[in-house]
């Protein structure tokens, strides 16, 4: 099989969070991390899906569509995965993001495995692990 990759074969990962309320969802990343908004959507329902950067770092949010199986974590129950945003403060960030409205799973402290991290969930279920290298 022959592998159609290049050398010239960039890549970037740009997550897409399902929430339930997209406009609630953007007002809070924009205060809990300063999340810049560079474009969003609404639809005449009011359903929201705008791209968001978190000091370069970008990231969707979008109203969930049960039709396109595109549930957020309020719907299932819980999430299938963490958000890690890697910062030079973890502990500012994270009381910033509490302060927000986020609630802490456990603080930030250093771990065994090379990381100061700590957990919280935002208010649409979704699980932030903000840290930096040790």
């Amino acid at each position: 099989m022959k592998n159609e990759i290049t050398d010239d074969f960039r890549a970037a990962f740009l997550p897409t969070l399902s929430v339930r309320n997209g406009a609630a969802a953007v007002e809070f990343y924009k205060k809990a991390f300063g999340a810049d908004v560079l474009f969003c959507l609404t639809d005449p329902d009011g359903g929201v899906v705008a791209e968001l950067s978190i000091k370069g770092v970008n990231f969707i949010v979008a109203d969930e569509a049960p039709d396109y199986e595109n549930f957020s974590p309020e719907t299932l129950g819980g999430s299938t995965i963490r958000m890690g945003l890697v910062v030079t403060d973890p502990d500012a960030v994270a009381k910033q993001a509490i302060a927000a409205g986020a609630q802490e799973i456990y603080p930030v402290a250093d771990q065994n495995y090379g990381y100061r991290l700590g957990r919280i969930k935002d208010p649409f279920g979704h699980h932030w692990e903000i840290c930096r290298k040790l």
